[in-house]
């Protein structure tokens, strides 16, 4: 999948020789699985364990702006490359 605006990413793209990553997929009722496909997802790495933490926390808050009823359309799913992750 080509990104856009590389420039806008928080960190650069193909980093997967970090060792800790977050899988980032759609839900199997969310509808934009007909427009992606049911295999989409998106991997982000890290280099520690605690930075990965600190990310999920905040990938998987509730929006400061959701309505009540909103709930998340992403699930969240810790990876590992053991490769990178053990020395």
């Amino acid at each position: 999948m080509a990104i856009q605006s590389v420039h806008n990413l928080r960190q650069p793209q193909g980093t997967e020789s970090a060792g800790y990553g977050i899988r980032v997929s759609l839900r199997s009722n969310d509808p934009f699985r007909r427009l992606l496909g049911p295999d989409w997802h998106r991997d982000h790495w890290f280099s520690t364990l605690d930075e990965r933490e600190a990310a999920l926390t905040d990938m998987s808050r509730k929006h400061e702006y959701s309505r009540a009823t909103d709930s998340p359309a992403l699930e969240f799913t810790r990876v590992q490359n053991l490769a990178a992750s053990h020395p």
